[in-house]
């Protein structure tokens, strides 16, 4: 018999995304399932998903769901998609603008855990595994062995936790737990679910998960560490035995220069013209001087600190006393945006700063740029450099966590590397890494080595599907 995968999400690219969580989940149960995992997907019905993915949603069945006192009815529809994808309705709690960020987000998700578990019962599916997704979802390792494993169907799944970013853990007032119908005295101690006083979602998924994994090899290393563990290095040093990192995919197929709709002109590793011809529409589309001789640097990032943007920032001045160009898209602190609007007034020649999120401008600078700024305090996997080199775009990254494993910086005596790197994190650091490209980018031949490495560079949801595959067979006792 297949293996039996259920995904529990917050997110579900292209239905419902903030970041990257919304991307894994979108294409990894598609390798999944190309390799005959039985893998079903389930997330919250927001009412911000676009009308235009909703086409074919179906209406399957509802049920009530209760916490404490509280009662609510769970509405199943499926989509329209290439997996079997369910989404579970309360407008309630779902029927809002944005994703999270609500005074009763433990409620909300607490909900949506129950749901997705309750759930199993009207779509004839009792998976071997349930694989869960940070903290919106990580209760249900909890509930799994508290309350479900004395029901029969559900008594012999395994639940599988993955961390995407241990920053964000979901933490609430104690009473919450009360709330879950979980004992509250028995719950809320430091070795379970306590945390400074308050109920710790993360630590439901890191205690009480059959397995966790992470989204890279070396940030399942420094998670483990005071500097990187947020207060849970601990529990992660306990469950070290059952801690995994396997690295996240991009998938090619959407991330194609030389097939994708969204960009200007399509190319190749073996025709490059077209990187030429998107940089020079990049540049007039964005009002700056069309220059083909000029190495347009980018930015596509949350403008949060821990994307390094602060370093940018105390760098933007000896950057821009150069001869580059720098052009910027996203949204975060608003102290940020800010500083970037500043520098976009005072260099109109060398900055274009997009205060917003735009995936088809995302794709057009991914595929236009010659460099990639990603110089995170912390990375866990990242995306961003993934997403670059596909378009042939050099990252500079500093080495922690994902980017360690998926940048090499470039050696010009033996032509290995794909990109530049640094590691102390300071703005001079990031600086010298950006020199290093800058003298590259001026020797065409040393500079067209690097740019091949970077597009032949390949880290497919093929080889990471396996490696799932490896920790439910190993948690379920299948083969």
């Amino acid at each position: 018999m297949a293996l039996k995968v259920l995904i529990v999400s917050s997110e579900v690219a292209p239905f419902a995304k903030s970041g990257g969580l919304g991307d894994v989940v979108g294409s990894l149960p598609k390798a999944l399932k190309s390799k005959g995992v039985d893998v079903r997907v389930v997330f919250p019905k927001y009412r911000t998903i676009k009308e235009k993915f909703l086409t074919g949603c179906q209406f399957v069945s509802s049920f009530d769901v209760t916490l404490d006192w509280r009662r609510q009815k769970a509405d199943i529809f499926t989509l329209n998609n290439s997996v079997p994808t369910y989404m579970i309705g309360n407008d309630y709690y779902f029927g809002r603008a944005g994703y999270y960020g609500y005074g009763d987000d433990n409620e909300r998700f607490a909900f949506f855990c129950k749901a997705a578990i309750e759930f199993l019962d009207y779509i004839d599916f009792v998976p071997d595994v349930i694989h869960c997704n940070d903290w919106q979802t990580a209760p249900i390792c909890l509930y799994i062995k508290d309350r479900y494993s004395k029901i029969k169907c559900f008594s012999d799944i395994k639940t599988l936790f993955t961390i995407h970013n241990l920053q964000y853990q979901g933490m609430f007032p104690r009473e919450t737990l009360s709330m879950m119908e979980l004992d509250e005295n028995y719950y809320f101690t430091n070795d379970k679910l306590e945390y400074y006083n308050a109920a710790n979602f993360m630590k439901a998924g890191l205690l009480y998960s059959d397995a966790i994994s992470t989204v890279s090899k070396t940030y399942a290393d420094e998670i483990q560490t005071p500097q990187y563990g947020y207060g849970l290095d601990g529990c992660l040093r306990c469950r070290n035995k059952d801690l995994y990192g396997i690295v996240n995919g991009i998938d090619y197929g959407e991330n194609d220069p030389a097939t994708s709709k969204k960009i200007y002109a399509n190319f190749s590793p073996d025709n490059m013209t077209g990187k030429y011809v998107n940089k020079q529409k990049l540049q007039k589309e964005l009002g700056l001087p069309e220059r083909a001789d000029v190495p347009v640097l980018s930015i596509i990032s949350r403008l949060v600190d821990q994307k390094g943007i602060n370093l940018i920032l105390q760098a933007a001045y000896d950057l821009l006393n150069k001869d580059v160009q720098l052009v910027i898209l996203g949204t975060g602190d608003y102290h940020y945006e800010n500083m970037f609007k500043d520098l976009a007034y005072r260099y109109p020649d060398k900055v274009s700063a997009n205060i917003l999120f735009d995936d088809t401008l995302a794709q057009k600078i991914y595929a236009g740029s010659d460099m990639f700024l990603m110089p995170s305090l912390f990375e866990p996997c990242g995306l961003g450099q993934l997403f670059s080199m596909s378009y042939g775009t050099v990252p500079i990254t500093r080495t922690t966590g994902g980017l360690v494993d998926t940048v090499q910086h470039f050696d010009a005596e033996t032509g290995k590397g794909n990109g530049f790197q640094f590691q102390d994190y300071d703005a001079g650091g990031l600086m010298w890494a950006i020199n290093q490209a800058l003298l590259v980018y001026e020797d065409k031949s040393l500079w067209s080595k690097v740019v091949q490495n970077a597009i032949n560079t390949r880290f497919s949801w093929d080889n990471s599907a396996d490696e799932y595959i490896k920790v439910y067979n190993k948690i379920s006792g299948k083969k």
